[in-house]
């Protein structure tokens, strides 16, 4: 059996599965967040009962996270109906905004965007705040309400998003049935070279494939070349298999996953006991492709969608209005490290945005100095604007109020996030490129778009 067929054999407790087989899967956790909270929630008391109660409230968690940091009325309902109902079921996982729980949520508006406007429990986005504290276990199975649910297979899980209707069974019952999935095998040899990210990776893996080249399908990835990727970096890959239409992510377990996981849930108090899976050698792939790090080069995904792949260094004519770095995809440290390279001792040319994944991150810019100057510091200095509040921003577009929206059509944006379909950010009219922190950084220099080997080393 493949990765993906190990786990849900485990999780339906059948000794083994094949791809097309229909079983019941046992969740191990359930995220919710406000977009989708407050429907999943209605699901769940219409088909379940008002005063009916989950299934276990170890094993849901809930992170306000989309559209929070907006004056927007309803906007900031939905985040007092995720508190309301976490009261009413008592759900220990609950990553409130603020600190008071009988609170309501209201973003102040005239405070600005840059500040901090959040409790001491606010995580941040999601799929970066899962891991972070300590809810993704090897072996296990997570449904979110979100799409890209699949990063979390950067820890040798089975993770995919869910609809709301999915999502409030799951709450009811613990359960889903699912199909399982084929698998296409991605072998990763060699070493990224300089200037090259995680995010060029799965750039050209969809670029191969195609943005739905791998509907309904599972995406390992595996080989000597994972090893020398972040667990950063594999949350990037693992990420955006939902912008080939995959079902799921799933890398191998191994120290690094192991040393990473081990450290959060102690540190978070979360489970922290797990049984990871591995390959087996009767493997059966629907489709294998070997790609050698080494000879990657800078990439960037063209408007309209995630497949449309071109090199960075053939894209000089494609003048540019704004960059953006954040989101899931975008906004961990390790992104914002890679931004600050190629920016140290430079100026931005367009109007740059910066958006941290959590707060943990904005602590980690702000603390690390580079030389005299912290991370944040830097990234601030060459005019990018930062803000304290972590969140999905502009990703998603959101209201009109939303710190980095495109409000104005017609704008070329590059942006270190996951997906570029019309809309996305905002403005359907407008274009938006997708790229590494680094390919984002030099083209934020330059106003157009560049390879961002041109400003190593200067």
């Amino acid at each position: 059996m493949t990765l993906t067929e190990k786990l849900l054999a485990r999780a339906s407790g059948k000794k083994s599965v094949q791809a097309g087989d229909n079983i019941w899967v046992n969740a191990d956790v359930l995220m919710t967040h406000d977009v989708c909270g407050p429907g999943t929630i209605g699901v769940f008391k219409r088909e379940f009962g008002k005063t009916a109660k989950v299934w276990d409230k170890n094993k849901i968690v809930i992170i306000p996270d989309h559209y929070i940091f907006t004056a927007d009325s309803k906007s900031n309902r939905n985040v007092d109906i995720l508190r309301d109902f976490v009261k009413e079921q008592d759900i220990p996982y609950f990553y409130d905004v603020i600190d008071d729980p009988n609170g309501h949520w209201h973003f102040d508006a005239s405070k600005g965007m840059l500040n901090k406007q959040y409790g001491s429990r606010y995580a941040g986005v999601c799929h970066t705040a899962l891991p972070q504290k300590g809810h993704t276990r090897p072996g296990e199975i997570l449904f979110g309400t979100d799409s890209h649910t699949c990063m979390a297979g950067a820890f040798n899980l089975f993770a995919t998003g869910i609809g709301n209707t999915d999502a409030g069974f799951v709450m009811g019952t613990g359960k889903l049935l699912l199909k399982v999935p084929e698998t296409m095998h991605f072998r990763l040899e060699g070493k990224l070279q300089p200037g090259v990210m995680a995010k060029d990776v799965i750039l050209h893996c969809i670029g191969e494939i195609g943005f739905d080249g791998a509907t309904y399908r599972a995406m390992q990835f595996d080989g000597e070349g994972v090893k020398s990727l972040s667990i950063d970096d594999r949350m990037t890959i693992a990420n955006m298999a939902i912008e080939a239409g995959g079902k799921n992510g799933v890398f191998e377990f191994d120290s690094r996953t192991q040393e990473y996981v081990d450290a959060r849930t102690q540190t978070n108090g979360t489970k922290r006991n797990y049984t990871p899976v591995e390959r087996d050698r009767d493997e059966k792939f629907v489709y294998e492709l070997v790609v050698d790090l080494s000879k990657l080069e800078p990439t960037v995904a063209c408007h309209p969608d995630p497949g449309q792949r071109k090199k960075a260094k053939d894209m000089g004519d494609t003048k540019l209005d704004r960059a953006y770095v954040g989101s899931c995809t975008g906004g961990k440290t390790s992104d914002f490290v890679e931004f600050a390279k190629i920016l140290r001792g430079k100026k931005v040319t367009i109007d740059t945005f910066g958006v941290p994944a959590t707060p943990e991150i904005v602590r980690d810019l702000q603390t690390t100095y580079w030389g005299n100057e912290t991370v944040w510091q830097i990234l601030v200095g060459a005019g990018v604007q930062m803000t304290e509040n972590a969140g999905c921003a502009a990703c998603l577009g959101g209201p009109v109020d939303t710190f980095g929206r495109i409000n104005k059509a017609g704008i070329n944006c590059i942006s270190a996030t996951n997906r570029n379909f019309p809309g996305r950010m905002g403005d359907k009219e407008s274009k938006v490129f997708l790229a590494s922190p680094m390919t984002v950084a030099a083209s934020a220099i330059a106003g157009k778009i560049v390879d961002p080997r041109e400003y190593l080393g200067n």
